[in-house]
Protein backbone atom coordinates (compact mmCIF):
# COMPACT_ATOMS: atom_id res chain seq x y z
CA UNK A 1 0.00 0.00 0.00
CA UNK A 2 1.61 3.28 -1.00
CA UNK A 3 2.55 6.13 1.40
CA UNK A 4 3.34 10.02 0.48
CA UNK A 5 3.37 13.02 3.03
CA UNK A 6 0.43 14.57 3.56
CA UNK A 7 -0.14 18.17 1.37
CA UNK A 8 -0.23 20.57 4.72
CA UNK A 9 1.47 18.75 6.72
CA UNK A 10 5.07 17.39 5.65
CA UNK A 11 5.74 15.49 8.78
CA UNK A 12 2.78 13.55 8.80
CA UNK A 13 2.60 10.45 6.43
CA UNK A 14 -0.81 9.33 4.45
CA UNK A 15 -2.19 5.80 3.83
CA UNK A 16 -3.31 5.70 -0.02
CA UNK A 17 -6.48 5.00 -0.03
CA UNK A 18 -7.49 5.99 3.67
CA UNK A 19 -7.03 9.96 3.16
CA UNK A 20 -6.27 12.18 6.68
CA UNK A 21 -10.19 12.56 8.82
CA UNK A 22 -9.84 16.65 8.88
CA UNK A 23 -13.26 16.30 10.66
CA UNK A 24 -11.92 14.91 13.81
CA UNK A 25 -9.10 17.89 14.22
CA UNK A 26 -11.15 20.32 13.33
CA UNK A 27 -13.87 18.91 15.52
CA UNK A 28 -11.27 18.80 18.48
CA UNK A 29 -10.27 22.19 17.71
CA UNK A 30 -13.56 23.80 18.08
CA UNK A 31 -14.02 21.72 21.87
CA UNK A 32 -10.79 23.16 22.53
CA UNK A 33 -11.92 26.72 21.94
CA UNK A 34 -15.57 25.88 23.33
CA UNK A 35 -13.64 24.79 26.37
CA UNK A 36 -11.40 27.32 26.86
CA UNK A 37 -14.37 30.14 26.13
CA UNK A 38 -16.41 28.69 28.82
CA UNK A 39 -13.56 28.32 31.30
CA UNK A 40 -13.03 32.48 30.40
CA UNK A 41 -16.50 33.14 30.79
CA UNK A 42 -17.08 31.29 34.32
CA UNK A 43 -14.05 33.20 35.87
CA UNK A 44 -15.69 36.23 34.49
CA UNK A 45 -18.85 35.33 36.38
CA UNK A 46 -16.92 34.15 39.54
CA UNK A 47 -15.70 37.51 40.06
CA UNK A 48 -18.67 39.19 39.35
CA UNK A 49 -19.83 37.67 42.23
CA UNK A 50 -17.20 38.48 44.85
CA UNK A 51 -18.40 41.33 46.76
CA UNK A 52 -16.91 45.20 45.77
CA UNK A 53 -15.52 46.05 49.25
CA UNK A 54 -16.33 49.54 48.57
CA UNK A 55 -19.84 48.98 48.11
CA UNK A 56 -22.24 51.60 49.78
CA UNK A 57 -19.40 53.26 51.02
CA UNK A 58 -20.21 57.53 50.23
CA UNK A 59 -17.03 60.14 49.72
CA UNK A 60 -17.52 62.95 52.68
CA UNK A 61 -15.01 65.26 51.50
CA UNK A 62 -14.71 66.36 47.89
CA UNK A 63 -11.14 66.85 48.01
CA UNK A 64 -11.40 70.81 46.82
CA UNK A 65 -13.35 72.65 49.43
CA UNK A 66 -15.39 72.19 52.80
CA UNK A 67 -18.20 71.52 51.35
CA UNK A 68 -21.00 69.63 53.74
CA UNK A 69 -18.91 70.47 56.56
CA UNK A 70 -19.62 72.86 59.45
CA UNK A 71 -16.95 74.54 62.34
CA UNK A 72 -13.89 76.29 62.20
CA UNK A 73 -13.18 75.15 58.90
CA UNK A 74 -11.21 78.35 58.39
CA UNK A 75 -8.59 76.54 60.48
CA UNK A 76 -8.17 74.02 58.04
CA UNK A 77 -7.12 74.04 54.25
CA UNK A 78 -7.35 71.76 51.14
CA UNK A 79 -3.72 70.53 50.19
CA UNK A 80 -2.96 68.39 47.19
CA UNK A 81 -7.09 67.01 47.68
CA UNK A 82 -6.08 66.61 51.66
CA UNK A 83 -8.08 68.33 54.58
CA UNK A 84 -5.12 69.44 56.56
CA UNK A 85 -5.31 71.28 59.98
CA UNK A 86 -3.19 74.61 59.69
CA UNK A 87 -0.54 74.98 62.26
CA UNK A 88 -1.04 76.62 65.46
CA UNK A 89 -5.09 76.57 64.57
CA UNK A 90 -7.36 73.52 65.49
CA UNK A 91 -10.65 72.93 66.75
CA UNK A 92 -13.50 70.48 65.67
CA UNK A 93 -14.58 70.47 62.02
CA UNK A 94 -17.37 68.32 61.55
CA UNK A 95 -20.02 66.70 58.80
CA UNK A 96 -23.12 68.32 58.04
CA UNK A 97 -25.18 64.90 58.11
CA UNK A 98 -25.62 62.87 61.53
CA UNK A 99 -24.69 59.01 61.48
CA UNK A 100 -25.84 56.69 64.01
CA UNK A 101 -24.18 53.27 63.01
CA UNK A 102 -21.42 53.18 60.42
CA UNK A 103 -17.74 52.29 59.50
CA UNK A 104 -15.42 55.25 58.01
CA UNK A 105 -12.69 54.21 55.90
CA UNK A 106 -9.92 57.23 55.40
CA UNK A 107 -6.01 57.91 54.75
CA UNK A 108 -3.91 59.89 57.38
CA UNK A 109 -0.81 61.12 57.93
CA UNK A 110 0.80 62.48 60.62
CA UNK A 111 3.99 64.78 61.19
CA UNK A 112 6.56 64.20 63.94
CA UNK A 113 4.40 64.54 67.23
CA UNK A 114 1.50 65.21 65.30
CA UNK A 115 -2.15 65.38 67.23
CA UNK A 116 -5.44 65.59 65.89
CA UNK A 117 -8.45 63.22 66.52
CA UNK A 118 -11.70 61.43 64.85
CA UNK A 119 -14.65 62.80 66.33
CA UNK A 120 -17.63 60.01 66.96
CA UNK A 121 -21.40 61.09 67.13
CA UNK A 122 -20.61 64.35 67.77
CA UNK A 123 -23.07 66.74 68.58
CA UNK A 124 -21.57 69.95 66.62
CA UNK A 125 -20.43 72.16 69.84
CA UNK A 126 -17.86 71.12 72.92
CA UNK A 127 -14.75 69.30 73.52
CA UNK A 128 -14.97 65.89 70.90
CA UNK A 129 -13.77 63.63 73.75
CA UNK A 130 -16.24 64.13 76.05
CA UNK A 131 -19.73 65.73 74.23
CA UNK A 132 -19.57 62.78 71.88
CA UNK A 133 -19.51 59.34 71.91
CA UNK A 134 -15.88 59.39 72.12
CA UNK A 135 -13.01 61.22 70.34
CA UNK A 136 -11.02 58.39 68.31
CA UNK A 137 -7.13 59.78 69.12
CA UNK A 138 -4.68 60.47 65.66
CA UNK A 139 -1.51 60.47 67.04
CA UNK A 140 2.25 60.37 66.28
CA UNK A 141 3.14 56.55 67.37
CA UNK A 142 6.22 58.71 68.81
CA UNK A 143 4.77 61.51 70.06
CA UNK A 144 5.42 60.08 74.04
CA UNK A 145 9.45 60.13 72.59
CA UNK A 146 8.97 64.21 71.05
CA UNK A 147 6.58 65.92 73.72
CA UNK A 148 6.21 63.63 76.50
CA UNK A 149 4.62 61.11 78.29
CA UNK A 150 0.90 59.36 76.94
CA UNK A 151 -1.10 57.76 79.42
CA UNK A 152 -2.08 54.05 77.24
CA UNK A 153 -5.88 55.59 76.34
CA UNK A 154 -3.96 58.52 74.94
CA UNK A 155 -1.83 56.15 72.01
CA UNK A 156 -3.22 56.50 68.30
CA UNK A 157 -6.02 54.65 67.87
CA UNK A 158 -7.30 55.14 71.94
CA UNK A 159 -10.80 56.09 72.11
CA UNK A 160 -9.52 58.93 74.02
CA UNK A 161 -9.23 58.11 78.17
CA UNK A 162 -11.21 55.41 77.98
CA UNK A 163 -9.85 52.38 75.96
CA UNK A 164 -6.20 51.91 74.83
CA UNK A 165 -5.03 50.82 71.69
CA UNK A 166 -2.67 48.88 70.20
CA UNK A 167 0.68 50.25 69.68
CA UNK A 168 3.41 49.82 66.63
CA UNK A 169 1.50 49.19 63.30
CA UNK A 170 1.88 53.13 62.06
CA UNK A 171 3.83 54.12 58.87
CA UNK A 172 6.69 56.24 59.87
CA UNK A 173 5.76 59.94 60.08
CA UNK A 174 4.66 61.47 56.37
CA UNK A 175 3.59 58.26 54.64
CA UNK A 176 0.30 58.01 54.28
CA UNK A 177 -1.75 55.44 56.70
CA UNK A 178 -4.91 53.71 56.02
CA UNK A 179 -7.63 53.20 58.54
CA UNK A 180 -11.08 52.03 59.02
CA UNK A 181 -12.90 52.43 62.10
CA UNK A 182 -16.06 50.55 62.64
CA UNK A 183 -19.08 52.19 64.80
CA UNK A 184 -21.96 49.75 65.76
CA UNK A 185 -24.32 50.35 69.31
CA UNK A 186 -21.86 51.28 72.03
CA UNK A 187 -18.80 49.65 70.10
CA UNK A 188 -15.89 50.61 68.62
CA UNK A 189 -13.43 49.07 66.77
CA UNK A 190 -10.38 50.52 64.86
CA UNK A 191 -8.23 49.07 62.03
CA UNK A 192 -5.05 50.91 60.78
CA UNK A 193 -3.35 49.19 58.02
CA UNK A 194 -4.93 46.03 57.76
CA UNK A 195 -4.10 45.57 62.11
CA UNK A 196 -6.94 45.62 64.50
CA UNK A 197 -5.77 48.24 67.06
CA UNK A 198 -8.61 48.67 69.36
CA UNK A 199 -11.98 46.31 69.16
CA UNK A 200 -14.14 47.34 72.66
CA UNK A 201 -17.55 47.81 73.81
CA UNK A 202 -17.36 51.04 75.99
CA UNK A 203 -20.28 50.20 78.26
CA UNK A 204 -18.85 48.07 79.46
CA UNK A 205 -16.24 49.35 80.58
CA UNK A 206 -16.52 50.97 84.50
CA UNK A 207 -16.16 54.49 84.44
CA UNK A 208 -14.42 54.31 87.82
CA UNK A 209 -11.48 53.73 85.47
CA UNK A 210 -11.65 56.24 82.87
CA UNK A 211 -8.29 58.54 82.77
CA UNK A 212 -8.45 61.10 85.40
CA UNK A 213 -12.26 59.85 86.31
CA UNK A 214 -13.18 62.30 84.02
CA UNK A 215 -16.90 61.65 83.21
CA UNK A 216 -17.94 61.57 79.23
CA UNK A 217 -21.53 62.19 79.16
CA UNK A 218 -21.68 61.87 75.66
CA UNK A 219 -20.65 58.04 75.57
CA UNK A 220 -24.72 57.14 75.51
CA UNK A 221 -25.03 59.39 72.44
CA UNK A 222 -26.89 57.18 69.57
CA UNK A 223 -26.51 59.44 66.60
CA UNK A 224 -24.06 62.62 65.70
CA UNK A 225 -21.71 64.08 63.50
CA UNK A 226 -18.49 62.70 62.18
CA UNK A 227 -15.39 65.02 62.34
CA UNK A 228 -11.97 65.56 62.60
CA UNK A 229 -10.67 67.13 66.01
CA UNK A 230 -7.27 69.39 65.54
CA UNK A 231 -5.08 70.70 67.81
CA UNK A 232 -2.71 72.73 66.16
CA UNK A 233 -0.65 70.45 64.41
CA UNK A 234 -0.68 69.75 60.65
CA UNK A 235 -2.15 66.40 60.05
CA UNK A 236 -3.36 65.43 56.87
CA UNK A 237 -6.84 63.22 55.84
CA UNK A 238 -7.93 62.26 52.19
CA UNK A 239 -9.90 59.51 50.58
CA UNK A 240 -12.47 59.88 53.10
CA UNK A 241 -15.45 57.86 52.84
CA UNK A 242 -18.34 56.66 54.76
CA UNK A 243 -21.00 53.59 54.79
CA UNK A 244 -23.99 53.75 57.07
CA UNK A 245 -25.25 50.11 59.14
Amino acid sequence: MAKHLHPRNPTREVIEGNPPNDSHLNAHRILTVAFASAAVAGAAACASLQPDPERGFVSIFNGKDFEGWSGPVDNYEVVQGAIVCKKGKGGTIYTKEEYADFIVRLEFKVPSGGNNGLAIRYPGSGDTAYVGMCEVQVLDDNYDKVRGKLDPRQVHGSAYGMAGAKRGFQKPNGEWNEQEVTVKGSTIKVVLNGEVILDTDLAKIDPGTFMAKSKHPGLTRTKGHFGFAGHSDPVAFRNVRIKRL
